[in-house]
């Protein structure tokens, strides 16, 4: 496909393409009022996306009513329908994501997702289903982490996310604790709701360096470096994120933290 064709399907079309594709395989027939039904839009916003993928040669539009694939649109749909369906399975299969949930996120993902995205994931479920030990080891025990997910029993591992002993994961902190001038690596995000979205939405995702920069006169907020930038975070929310700390700098003094 060039590449003005690629960028002429926008993802509203690429939908439209896949939806005509499960209704023509599952019903052999793809009418105007059938997509707007499978889609949940009026039937009068249809027929204009319509006309512009049999412009594109996707498809042949009969009569204004029946809609068939060209082998192009077919291509295209099934290229399309591929990665809703390997995105799906990673967000239910192995996030364990409600069916709904993760095929909202399929939908909304399925459009970007390269071709070495969609190789190295795929190669991920073929290493599950191949390797004696993959499932077990890596997908099973993500399952049963109670550090990851809610109401799972004690697993007796003191990792990393669960405050693991100095000798086996190195000293743990939050971000709060740390001295003007020390670096920690993030481990874990312990707050819930908005309060999580918020940090992770700030780029605060495992394994991230931050670098601790001051502390206001009475103790909050406290600020950090992060990403190249500067972030300010409220005493509880520096609380709630834990960190590997790494060696601290020679000379550095604690700074004021008042509760």
């Amino acid at each position: 496909m060039s590449e003005t064709l690629k960028a002429a399907l926008t993802p509203s079309l690429e939908d439209y393409l896949e939806t005509i594709y499960e209704l023509v395989r599952d019903r052999k027939v793809a009418r105007v009022k059938d997509i707007a039904r499978a889609r949940k839009v009026k039937a009068g916003s249809v027929s204009p996306a319509m006309r512009r993928l049999a412009d594109l040669g996707m498809i042949r539009y009969f009569q204004r009513e029946y809609i068939d694939l060209t082998s192009q649109g077919e291509e295209e749909a099934r290229r399309v329908t591929a990665r809703h369906r390997l995105l799906t399975m990673f967000f239910e299969d192995v996030l364990q994501m409600g069916h709904g949930a993760a095929d909202r996120e399929a939908c909304a993902l399925e459009h970007s997702l390269s071709n070495e995205g969609m190789e190295r994931l795929t190669r991920l479920f073929e290493f599950m289903s191949a390797c004696p030990e993959g499932r077990e080891d890596f997908i099973e025990r993500f399952r049963r982490c109670p550090q990851v997910n809610e109401g799972m029993p004690d697993c007796g591992h003191r990792c990393k996310l669960a405050g693991g002993s100095p000798a086996r994961q190195g000293r743990m902190s939050s971000v709060f604790d740390l001295k003007p001038g020390q670096k920690a690596r993030v481990a874990r995000v312990e707050a819930a709701g908005s309060i999580r979205q918020r940090l992770l939405d700030m780029g605060l995702l495992p394994d991230v360096v931050v670098e601790f920069e001051r502390t206001a006169p009475g103790g909050d907020p406290i600020w950090i470096k992060l990403l190249g930038g500067q972030l300010a975070l409220r005493k509880k929310e520096a609380q709630a994120i834990l960190v590997a700390v790494e060696a601290a700098p020679r000379g550095s003094k604690s700074g004021t933290k008042e509760d």
